[in-house]
């Protein structure tokens, strides 16, 4: 055997060798190399600059190259596997396969868990056991019991929960169709039919504001236009808001108002905002519901009033229509809040609203008479007697464009034809409703123009319902065994007609579930 001084010197030859000598030679070298690293193990080793350079001339850097190659092809392999989205695959007729993407977090498969002890959400746990829940399952959780309170999903819930209902109720058996409305109605039973004469289903729940009744007379209560909220103003200066599950209806929160008990107030059309009005000054406040923000307006620029207090708000939410003395009509911006339009009808005004596209004003004086202006224009575009009126009260639109009712201090409110009252010279009520006693106060209609709300504030229990389009007073409404309303103040329908709301003289904003309506 040769000694390691040998392997050495055979090693330098080697690396002087000429790189031409074909790759038969570079064969029998890598033969040559492997005998001689075992007859070096062999011998019990050589130092560490031999062994090198012999990796070094019999192909270690080789052996490198594919194992850096073949690592590069298991990483792109791998990539392909795992949904990697940087380098782009190729499908077997050649073209670029979807991008994946580069990175999965393990965590984002983590569910959140909720924290079900707090004062908020321990409402919601069926058991003590239920101290933590996951984001999802609370999400079910409130659905379940808002479906059980309400009968049903509101419209403004989730966009395209409709489409995918009826989709789905198309494929399903009837069976199935009852035995989920049953699931989701509870309690409830809903109707799409027309609220049928006679009677009406009714039911008392907890008052709106159970949870914070206020200790002076309410003067407003008003449903939010959009979500599941009843907002309240008083005479002690405060502006409540209240969550409506007609069980418990907590209290979402109080807006104070230093000095100034509200006579009016009212949430913008697209229900960001809050207007309240006091009794006898110019000021009134803007409460931003986004911001939590409380504006005072002390300065109208055009509007040259005393005092600021009844008012209604535009369709569209761009308008302020503020009811001045001597049968004044302003028009006020929401933004700029700046008098842009001025009317003025033949005595005070006692009451206006808007229609339903925005377009028109309709508006009656304590006189009797009703005007009709056009809100682009500033024309007045009819004028007509209430018939029978001696002094003017009360004034409501229907919301859906149908109707028009005129109150009067005899306590007889007249239902017209929105449409007659546009076309005709003198047109004429439809009925004369004279359920009522003592000066019209509050009028409105539902959603659906099923419903007109009829009621007086100088009398207790002066409250009727009126169907439409029979014009008949629901008999059972309200009870007459006992006082449940007191005197009105205010009345109001949610959104979807779902519920009837009563502001009294006792501080309670009473609430009442109309049972036909199975939406909010």
């Amino acid at each position: 055997m040769d000694p390691p001084e040998s392997v050495a010197r055979t090693a330098r030859r080697s690396a002087k060798r000429p790189p031409s000598e074909g790759p038969g030679v570079a064969s029998e070298e890598r033969r040559r190399a492997q005998e001689h690293a075992a007859l070096c193990a062999t011998l019990g080793g050589e130092d560490a600059s031999v062994r090198r350079l012999e990796e070094l001339v019999f192909g270690a850097e080789e052996r490198l190259t594919d194992s850096l190659a073949q690592a590069g092809r298991s990483l792109l392999d791998d990539d392909d596997d795992d949904d990697a989205s940087s380098v782009s695959s190729e499908d077997g007729e050649g073209r670029p396969g979807p991008r994946r993407a580069a990175w999965e977090d393990e965590d984002d498969e983590l569910e959140e868990e909720i924290d079900m002890t707090h004062r908020f959400r321990r409402d919601f746990k069926k058991s003590e056991a239920e101290a933590k829940m996951t984001k999802q399952k609370l999400q079910q959780r409130l659905k379940e019991q808002f479906q059980k309170a309400m009968g049903g999903r509101p419209s403004w819930a989730e966009e395209g929960v409709t489409k995918r209902r009826k989709k789905a109720a198309a494929e399903s058996e009837d069976d199935d169709d009852d035995e989920e409305l049953m699931r989701r109605t509870g309690n409830f039973i809903g109707s799409s039919d027309r609220l049928p004469r006679g009677e009406i289903q009714i039911k008392k729940c907890s008052n709106g504001n159970s949870e914070d009744p206020s200790e002076h007379q309410l003067t407003t209560v008003q449903f939010h236009p959009s979500a599941q909220i009843l907002m309240t103003a008083a005479l002690d200066h405060s502006i409540s808001l209240f969550q409506v599950d007609g069980k418990s209806n907590p209290k979402i929160q109080t807006i104070h108002l230093q000095n100034f008990p509200v006579k009016m107030a009212s949430f913008s059309s697209d229900g960001e905002y809050i207007v309240a009005t006091g009794f006898k000054n110019k000021l009134f406040y803007i409460y931003d519901m986004m911001e939590g923000k409380i504006i005072p307006v002390t300065l109208v620029r055009g509007l040259n009033e005393q005092s600021v207090s009844d008012f209604q708000v535009s369709p569209d939410g761009k308008f302020l229509l503020l009811s001045g003395s001597s049968g004044s009509l302003h028009l006020m911006t929401t933004k700029s809040r700046e008098v842009v339009r001025s009317v003025k009808m033949n005595g005070n005004v006692c009451a206006a609203a808007f229609t339903t596209d925005g377009s028109k004003i309709f508006a009656n004086s304590e006189e009797g008479e009703v005007c009709v202006w056009d809100v682009r224009s500033s024309r007045c575009l009819k004028r007509f007697a209430d018939e029978g009126c001696v002094r003017g009260t009360a004034l409501a639109l229907s919301r859906g464009g149908s109707y028009l009712a005129c109150g009067s201090q005899a306590g007889v409110v007249n239902i017209y034809s929105q449409q007659d009252c546009l076309l005709e010279a003198e047109p004429k009520p439809l009925k004369a409703v004279m359920n009522l006693l003592t000066p019209v106060t509050s009028l409105t209609f539902n959603h659906s123009d099923e419903i007109l709300a009829i009621a007086s504030r100088m009398e207790d229990e002066a409250n009727r319902l009126v169907h439409l389009p029979s014009f008949t007073v629901f008999s059972n409404f309200p009870q007459f065994n006992k006082k449940t309303l007191f005197q009105s103040r205010s009345l109001d329908f949610s959104p979807r007609s779902g519920f009837y709301s009563v502001a009294n003289n006792k501080g309670q904003a009473l609430l009442f579930r109309l049972l036909h309506y199975k939406d909010f």
